[in-house]
């Protein structure tokens, strides 16, 4: 049986384990590399609060390198999959190696202007004077890893749309492991503070980046990487990068949302409360990544069966992925209002961190019971090809509701309505989430 068709008439629950584990494991250990770091580093006594705050405060830059990153693979991938599935297969080979070209230079672009105007940068993005060395420190070398990571995370997305998932998530594993043990010996055992957590996470992304290049150097790979259609051309080039821009905007949403939660931060709570907000959404990202892993594994289920006409079996997946997301948020959410100390203590344990992370944690994730739901609605709209609503109801929650909260509560309350403002841009992005919804399903269920 094709892979399609069991698509079409295996049992819905089957595919949905089937198809969302590897996807699930990749994405959570995608989320290790910032996570780790920030463990070694807030638990280091040379570095501690200031080299969270320096971690938290260069985040954005390599928000906008994953952007890029993310336009190049997965607008790449897409013109990748549809040129295969039409039988086209030197087309396919174009958008790979143009894809590559792409990686290279923009990884190139962001080593050379980042460390060319990286202290006005730093200012740029909320870096007090005590912060200033630490962040000087790792980001001058995480931006000469720009390369490896820019391709490694381009290559992740074609693997999987040359029909090998497992390449994508072994990529990612390797990088994460090189990245866990080096920590420690770089940042515990040899001393080398904030530059040893760089060298760590470019080492992994480098290891990453050669996994994926041996694979499509190689004849394992349906279609190879060969130097000749790595030459630029134009139309692949304007069409790898079109595709690509919902992917694009989305963490350039993101990017823009840290620089003001850190600006913010500073104002109203200095380095300490920029240290604070790096754990949280370190110890949130964990919970999101788990449920982007779901989805990602429901979306060719969902896509498939809506081309079908199957409506019954889009609507089994859409509940197990509704039922599923929502355990894990459910769950996320009572352990971390059960362990706030512990879960601070993890990344710091100086007294005032742990003090204001507690209470500000707590207050974060009010409407974490929500948040799985919200995911996998939005994500229905790209499995089904309304790819700008699904772009519009992702960027809703940041853009819309949280950007403006932010600033408004902040002026009207101080350090603590920024905290407020993440519940409350929850339950706005999560009503207007559910009236798409429902209001589509109810048309949905008229049509076919």
């Amino acid at each position: 049986m094709s892979e399609q068709n069991r698509l079409g008439t295996e049992k819905i629950s089957k595919l949905v384990f089937e198809f969302s584990i590897p996807a699930v494991i990749g994405m959570m250990v995608n989320g290790i590399y910032n996570i780790v770091d920030r463990i070694f580093i807030g638990n280091s006594p040379d570095l501690g609060s200031l080299g969270l705050a320096a971690v938290s405060i260069t985040y954005p830059v390599t928000l906008v390198l994953l952007a890029f990153a993310l336009m190049i693979g997965v607008g790449g991938s897409t013109i990748f999959s549809i040129s295969l599935g039409r039988q086209q297969n030197e087309k396919a080979k174009y958008f790979l190696g143009n894809a590559v070209t792409l990686a290279i230079i923009l990884g190139l672009s962001f080593t050379f202007f980042g460390n060319l105007f990286i202290g006005p940068l730093l200012h740029f993005l909320g870096a007090s004077s005590d912060v200033m060395p630490y962040a000087t420190s790792y980001l001058s070398i995480i931006l000469y890893g720009a390369i490896f990571q820019s391709i490694a995370m381009a290559l992740n997305n074609f693997a999987r749309a040359d029909g090998s998932p497992m390449v994508s998530m072994i990529s990612m594993l390797i990088g994460a492991g090189f990245n866990i043990v080096f920590d420690y010996i770089f940042i515990v055992l040899l001393g080398w503070g904030m530059a040893g957590a760089a060298y760590a996470t470019i080492g992994g992304q480098f290891l990453s980046m050669a996994w994926q290049l041996s694979y499509f150097l190689s004849q394992r790979s349906n279609v190879r990487l060969v130097l000749h259609n790595m030459k630029l051309r134009v139309a692949y080039v304007k069409d790898i990068l079109l595709t690509g821009l919902p992917a694009f905007f989305l963490q350039i949403a993101n990017s823009i949302l840290n620089v003001i939660l850190n600006v913010t931060l500073v104002n109203y709570g200095g380095d300490v409360a920029v240290s604070v907000a790096g754990i949280i959404t370190s110890a949130t990202t964990l919970v999101i990544m788990f449920v982007s892993g779901i989805v990602q594994g429901l979306n060719p289920i969902i896509g498939f069966n809506h081309g079908a006409m199957r409506a019954d079996r889009v609507k089994e997946a859409m509940k197990i992925g509704s039922i599923a997301g929502s355990v894990v948020t459910i769950t996320g959410f009572i352990v971390i209002q059960l362990f706030p100390d512990f879960i601070v203590q993890l990344f710091n344990q100086e007294k005032e961190v742990v003090s204001l992370g507690a209470k500000a944690i707590r207050i974060w994730t009010l409407s974490f019971p929500i948040v799985g739901l919200q995911i996998v609605w939005a994500s229905y709209f790209q499995a089904i090809g309304e790819v700008r609503l699904a772009s519009f109801l992702n960027l809703a929650r940041q853009v819309i509701f949280l950007i403006p909260l932010v600033l408004i509560l902040s002026s009207a309350i101080g350090l603590y309505g920024v905290y407020i403002s993440v519940p409350v841009a929850d339950i706005f992005a999560f009503s207007m989430t559910s009236y798409f919804f429902f209001k589509h399903l109810k048309r949905y269920n008229k049509t076919i």
